[in-house]
């Protein structure tokens, strides 16, 4: 088995000075917050993070929100953060875990194996009494990164069209359950309720405890099971955004499952259409 997609606090903070480490903030807000992610890294971040901005290193021709980016505008961005080939990545977002976990799968979807995210993100950083920086960055040297896309972790409408419904395909939608179910309106204008026809609902806040903190193999196996997951066989993970169904993703690499693909326009773009099925109700 590979090594835990998470790290601790402790462990990060006993490596800050590492040169080969490199912290990103991933901190990303819903549309119509009231908080500026950007404002906030300037605020308060971990001492040597760089920003990851969710919005822009992506590809922004498309209409839907923060689709993945060209490999090449990837790794250009990746230079002039200064990441490089051949260094440790360590993930975190100022929610505790909600958009970490995106920008966790978009570096290995690139072909960087050695990323990880920080358990409890901020929130946990602050709470373990560690430093914190605030003001602009120091700025970095260019570094080389080579991307390699990997189309195994990601699925596109071509794809889902063909394999939603199909025997034998576990489709997670990490989205909660009253708009899984149809139940509760999108918040996205335009978007019909429901899930794909066979989805499974596991909602990305039900794998996390009280503190944030992703919970312990056990309750994740025991979850997933509950909502009729096979952890033995591949999944497809979706949500609103493409944001969170990541974090389903991120729980499945702490099981031994690291082959989990995310559909990149989730319900964003299943949602919007008059022409892909839809289902409601339980799964």
């Amino acid at each position: 088995m590979k090594a835990d997609p998470l790290v601790s606090c402790a462990w990060l903070a006993e490596r800050l000075d590492a040169p080969d480490l490199r912290i990103v903030d991933a901190t990303h807000f819903l549309p119509g917050a009231a908080q500026n992610a950007k404002a906030l890294y300037l605020e308060r971040r971990i001492p040597g993070a760089i920003f990851f901005d969710i919005d822009e290193i992506a590809d922004t021709s498309s209409p839907l929100p923060h689709m993945l980016p060209s490999p090449e505008k990837f790794a250009a961005r990746m230079r002039a953060m200064g990441i490089g080939d051949g260094m440790r990545i360590v993930i975190y977002d100022s929610q505790g875990l909600f958009s970490a976990a995106r920008v966790w799968w978009t570096f290995r979807v690139m072909g960087h194996e050695d990323v990880a995210v920080l358990d409890g993100g901020l929130p946990a950083w602050i709470g373990a009494g560690l430093p914190l920086e605030d003001g602009p960055p120091a700025p970095r040297p260019e570094r080389h990164f080579t991307s390699q896309f990997r189309a195994d972790l990601v699925r596109d409408l071509a794809d889902m069209r063909r394999l939603v419904g199909a025997s034998g395909v576990q489709v997670l939608d990490a989205r909660a359950a009253g708009r899984f179910r149809g139940e509760a309106a999108e918040p996205r204008p335009g978007l019909r309720s429901g899930h794909m026809p066979g989805a499974r609902n596991v909602p990305y806040d039900a794998l996390l405890d009280a503190q944030g903190l992703m919970r312990s193999r056990e309750d994740l196996a025991r979850i997933f099971a509950a909502a009729g997951v096979d952890t033995t066989r591949p999944a497809i993970c979706s949500c609103g955004s493409g944001v969170t169904a990541p974090i389903v993703a991120l729980a499945l690499a702490r099981l031994g499952r690291w082959d989990a693909a995310i559909y990149d326009g989730s319900w964003s773009e299943w949602g919007a259409l008059a022409d892909t099925a839809v289902a409601t109700g339980a799964a």
